[in-house]
């Protein structure tokens, strides 16, 4: 398998990997300067950078490159205790540098209305690619969302199979009423997404949380909502609140896996929301 069709297949997919590459080398060592080793988020790998206890340390490295989407310079002398140690009677040096594959964000941006416009133009310039999801053809089209990867005009239930949601997505909530949010918000929090948002203010998110709840489904699953959604920067206009929105959304995109819940708005997040849900 090749290391670069393996990139570009993880990365359609929403996956993140890391690659280690030997960009650097002083006498022998068990493989060559360039080599490369691809490890991916379930811990599979392919490739090599040598074998033995080096390989195991760049593939315990990988795993934290993931995590954090920060890269690392590892150095290795396969001096003789070492070399002996380790199988690899060698006696060189190298430097492995091992960077995260990041995959492009995906917004998946349910309601077709004059935010969603907007949102899907601001979030496709900032980096994101974005899909429209509404159940009104007249609000979810090519013509109206031409800078969209995909657009869906169908039952949201009937959509929801054919997304791939994992921790690179986006999911913004901006339909017509609360019912249609209710039905997206239900299904988001199953979901490995990234972020979770949903319009409205913070009654309102309290009010879809409660019905929710009587329908069975626990409080801890609503934890990861950001809600209301976007910066607060005062913003009124369709214009406005997409730059707040997406402005939020790159915030939890710069933030590695192990910082970015800090961030969340969760309505549980605010105590005189919580004395509201008791």
């Amino acid at each position: 398998m090749d290391i670069y069709d393996e990139i570009v297949r993880l990365r359609k997919a929403g996956q993140k990997c890391a690659v280690a590459t030997i960009v650097q080398v002083n006498g022998s060592i068990p493989s060559y300067e360039s080599a490369k080793l691809l490890v991916r988020e379930d811990g599979s790998m392919i490739g090599t950078v040598g074998g033995g206890c080096v390989e195991g340390e760049v593939w315990t490295a990988a795993r934290e490159v993931i995590e954090t989407e920060k890269p690392r310079h590892l150095n290795f002398s396969l001096g003789q205790d070492a070399a002996y140690d380790n199988g690899l009677i060698c006696g060189g040096q190298l430097n492995i540098f091992v960077e995260p594959v990041i995959p492009q964000p995906r917004a998946f941006i349910f309601g077709g209305g004059h935010v969603s416009k907007s949102l899907s133009k601001v979030a496709n310039l900032a980096g994101f690619a974005t899909t429209i999801v509404d159940d009104r053809e007249a609000f979810a089209n090519k013509e109206r969302f031409p800078e969209a990867e995909a657009v869906f005009a169908d039952e949201y239930e009937q959509v929801f199979p054919q997304l791939s949601i994992t921790s690179s997505s986006y999911v913004i909530i901006v339909t017509r009423g609360h019912r249609d949010d209710m039905r997206v918000l239900q299904w988001a929090v199953t979901t490995p997404a990234r972020y979770i948002a949903m319009i409205g203010s913070k009654r309102k998110t309290i009010s879809v949380v409660k019905q929710l709840e009587k329908e069975g489904m626990p409080r801890e699953a609503f934890e990861k909502i950001f809600a209301p959604m976007g910066l607060e920067i005062g913003a009124e206009s369709p214009e406005e609140i997409a730059v707040s929105v997406v402005a939020e959304m790159i915030s939890i995109r710069r933030a590695p896996d192990s910082d970015w819940r800090a961030l969340s708005k969760s309505v549980f997040a605010h105590q005189s929301l919580k004395a509201l849900l008791k």
